[in-house]
């Protein structure tokens, strides 16, 4: 009879831990790129993601794709190389699922890479890693 208890008190109990963590989380999902300016090029990073990145973002939250969008400026170290965080926040599973056909459609829409100089993006940043479907909290 214990150990029917015991057993019954532990379903109801992994039951509401379950529950708890399901609540806590919001239907938002983003995307984070951690990146890296080569090179102390700064002036090119930040006008590429000024004129490429954020605008494309801004046209995806005036269409309803995305929800949000941030660009998080940090100092790197030897164990976080990365000087950049850029984060794409999506409303719901839909638009997660969506983001490569809108992004496409977006790119095609705003033409080619506007560029400080003639260096390509590969010359003065570097996505170091990227994290996906990144969920919140309520």
């Amino acid at each position: 009879m214990r150990i029917r208890m015991a057993r019954v008190s532990l379903f109801f109990t992994l039951f509401f831990i379950g529950l708890l963590v399901q609540a806590q989380q919001s239907d938002r999902t983003s995307t984070i790129d951690f990146v890296e300016i080569l090179n102390g090029d700064i002036a090119e990073t930040e006008y590429y993601y000024q004129n490429n990145w954020k605008i494309l973002r801004e046209m995806a939250v005036q269409r309803g794709h995305i929800a949000s969008y941030e660009i998080i400026e940090t100092v790197a170290t030897p164990e976080a190389p990365f000087h950049l965080m850029l984060i794409t926040t999506y409303a719901n599973k839909t638009q997660y699922q969506q983001r490569e056909k809108h992004f496409q459609a977006l790119i095609k829409e705003k033409g080619s890479l506007a560029l400080l100089n003639d260096k390509k993006p590969s010359e003065f940043r570097k996505t170091l890693f990227n994290k996906e479907k990144a969920t919140h909290w309520k």
